[in-house]
């Protein structure tokens, strides 16, 4: 027997044949070959001093957002993370902890995410929160199932400018459930309804604020249209926009979804991410995962236990609402203490900061001739049009300067050609931006 190769060339070989590929080699064909390493190159007979070494030299060759001057955006973003956060979450109870089926032994666990969906519930302003899922997609996905199965109906709206990557794997989500998937369109970097959409005959229109391109969306015009239809709204948030925005609750929404990388969460060259579900309590039987709820026990104490668990493994099985068989729970501790350290006013502090230098941005950058921000109406996030040279060649100009300058949006909406999407946080600096501005007029 070998040890951690359960399965034989024979098995792997029929598993393969089943879903039409010839070799493992198939599985990766999406990721880029020039992405790709095929062999570390470590020579024969290394200490382990020196194998270590070599690794770590392999490993400074990636540029990570923390030694760069960062405007990458797109759903992950470059955050202060408090020092706080690593010396509880390393703690072993936390870092090593399942889930806490057994209430009487799990009640630290169980507090903490309580709390974290009462805390969500307060930005949401919505009646329940879930004790989470994977990431912001994959809440978008099971919120558009839920809404199926709350209306009946078979049929979706989804804003074009939603997230690409979120709209991947809810059309993932849709294709086995029978779903069918609209879009809505595009103008002036805003969601738009055509007159001809009857909304009865959809389970849910799904907008993102603030949209991928970072525009606040008109939310009371959309609601208004959406309020006397059987159509349930789903808003999937930026949740530190929420500390000065509106709360989705006022524009009646029905389902809040979204991503908590930004609480605390690192970059973590692209995860994990924990996404939440929001809803109204008429919906808390069709939210997926699972609740913890307050009680009191013989001693008059609190105490805290899974009271709605809808998931599949060990309670609903073929019933169960979602597939979803874990929660994010060691990110849900991270976001927990994050709003816990940062509190109301310190979140709102860092919207404004963040605003406030991402309108400086976009101030300097209109001043340059050739360059062009699109849309006014954003917070961080915002949309720049280049008439000189190539997004891509400019992109690679300042990755050679230590500048990740955005994302090109060229392959992701084909209005926005030679486009990029630059974010702003409350990483970045003034002197930050003025050397991006320094640097780009050198190139241009």
């Amino acid at each position: 027997m070998h040890n951690f190769l359960p399965h034989t060339d024979e098995t792997r070989q029929e598993m393969l044949n089943e879903i039409g590929l010839n070799s493992t080699e198939g599985l990766f064909s999406n990721i880029p070959k020039e992405a790709r390493v095929n062999s570390l190159n470590i020579p024969e007979g290394l200490s382990e001093l020196e194998a270590k070494k070599h690794l770590v030299e392999l490993a400074n060759k990636n540029k990570i957002a923390q030694n760069c001057i960062s405007f990458l955006g797109g759903g992950t973003y470059n955050k202060y993370i408090p020092t706080c956060i690593n010396s509880i979450i390393q703690r072993s109870e936390f870092i090593t902890a399942y889930t806490p089926y057994q209430p009487e032994v799990s009640q630290g666990t169980l507090q903490v995410i309580y709390d974290y969906q009462s805390m969500l519930c307060n930005l949401t302003g919505m009646d329940v929160a879930n004790a989470s899922v994977y990431d912001g997609a994959t809440a978008c996905a099971e919120a558009v199932l839920m809404a199926s199965r709350i209306t009946k109906k078979t049929k979706a709206l989804v804003s074009y400018v939603l997230n690409p990557d979120y709209k991947q794997v809810i059309e993932t989500y849709c294709y086995g459930a029978g779903i069918e998937i609209e879009y809505l369109e595009l103008s002036e970097g805003k969601t738009t309804f055509s007159d001809d959409k009857n909304l009865d005959d959809y389970a849910c229109v799904l907008i993102q604020n603030l949209n991928y391109l970072g525009c606040v969306e008109n939310l009371i015009e959309i609601s208004e249209k959406i309020t006397n239809s059987k159509a349930k709204l789903i808003i999937c948030v930026d949740i530190i926009s929420l500390a000065v925005l509106k709360k989705p609750s006022e524009y009646n929404a029905d389902i809040v979804v979204g991503d908590l990388q930004q609480l605390g969460i690192g970059m973590n060259f692209g995860g994990p991410h924990c996404g939440f579900i929001a809803c109204k309590n008429a919906y808390l039987r069709q939210i997926p995962g699972r609740i913890v709820g307050l009680s009191k026990d013989r001693d008059d104490n609190d105490a805290f236990t899974l009271t709605i668990q809808t998931r599949e493994q060990h309670i609903k099985r073929e019933k169960a609402t979602s597939n979803i068989c874990s929660n994010q729970a060691l990110m849900t501790l991270i976001a927990t203490i994050y709003l816990s350290v940062v509190g109301p006013e310190g979140l709102k502090e860092i919207a404004n900061i963040s605003t406030q230098r991402a309108h400086y941005l976009a101030d300097k950058l209109n001043e340059i001739e050739g360059i062009k921000v699109l849309y006014p109406d954003f917070l961080n996030e915002f949309v720049i049009k280049i008439d000189s040279i190539l997004a891509d060649e400019l992109i690679k100009k300042f990755e050679a300067e230590n500048i990740l300058a955005g994302i090109n949006l060229s392959n992701k909406f084909k209005e926005l050609e030679n486009c990029i999407l630059l974010a702003v946080t409350e990483m970045n600096d003034t002197q930050d931006i003025d050397k991006f501005i320094g640097v780009l007029k050198s190139f241009l």
